[in-house]
């Protein structure tokens, strides 16, 4: 058994996508369009990290009530992990496309961490493994 699916409510499709895919690094698995069950428009639209894993189906907001959880479906809280195995150059690649990140890097038992925001304002770790003595004392990324 595992998670396959995790639904992130957006205010659109397009930047939604285009922040997953090209500022994260996810792979765009579905695009298509769909229906409701009262039979209006929409899109299935899936992203995942790539090799697999839990993906994100990204909802556009419809109606009042989902568009007031935009950006704040776990109430402000970190919700969603996104682990990686080389933290510094993650960190760097992301920054440069635009992710705004809220905290700075830091080291904590569980890994390297940084907080940032997604497309819609929901928050994120960036977690990656903590770096490595080295023989002086000093540390470096593992």
């Amino acid at each position: 058994m595992h998670m396959d699916l995790v639904t992130i409510v957006v205010d659109e499709y397009d930047p939604a996508i285009a922040f997953f895919v090209d500022a994260l690094g996810f792979e765009l698995v579905e695009d298509a369009f769909s229906l409701t069950n009262d039979g209006r428009a929409k899109r299935w639209v899936l992203v995942r990290p790539p090799g697999g894993g839990t993906g994100l189906l990204l909802a556009r907001a419809d109606g009042e009530r989902e568009s007031a959880v935009v950006g704040s479906q776990v109430a402000g809280r970190v919700g969603f992990f996104l682990r990686v195995d080389d933290f510094e150059r993650s960190h760097a690649r992301m920054a440069e496309a635009g992710v705004r990140f809220v905290t700075e890097s830091r080291d904590e038992p569980y890994g390297r961490i940084a907080v940032f925001l997604d497309v819609a304002g929901n928050r994120w770790d960036l977690l990656g493994p903590l770096p490595s003595p080295e023989p002086d004392g000093s540390s470096r990324a593992r």
